[in-house]
């Protein structure tokens, strides 16, 4: 059984992506949750983005996707979300949780399922 100073130590990571769609966003949640490499995902559709593209201001509807995993495992999602995203150039920001103001059963959780 993992301990809360167990996860602590490892560490939870929150991988923030944005999708052309909704769709895109939740094949790739299930391919992350079946490979392990994530414990579960928010998905949130209707965003817009606004960017700089190739010299050109752009903007488009995008459906933002966040990824919960362990830090231990926050390489390898990357990786598969990379690999799986459709974009040339993803956006896939890792954001590191302080899992001193985290739930610790939920941090225990995230580790657990990541293993």
């Amino acid at each position: 059984m993992t301990t809360h100073s167990d996860a602590t130590a490892d560490g939870v990571v929150v991988l923030y992506t944005t999708w052309p769609d909704g769709a895109g966003a939740e094949t790739a949640a299930h391919t992350l949750l079946d490979e392990r490499l994530i414990a579960c995902a928010n998905i949130f559709p209707a965003g817009r983005s606004v960017f700089r593209w190739e010299g050109e201001v752009r903007t488009e509807a995008e459906t933002v996707a966040l990824f919960k995993t362990s830090k231990a495992r926050a390489g390898a999602a990357r990786t598969r979300l990379t690999e799986l995203h459709p974009y040339d150039e993803p956006c896939i920001l890792a954001l590191p949780a302080d899992t001193d103001f985290s739930a610790a059963g939920f941090v225990q959780w995230v580790v657990s399922e990541t293993r």
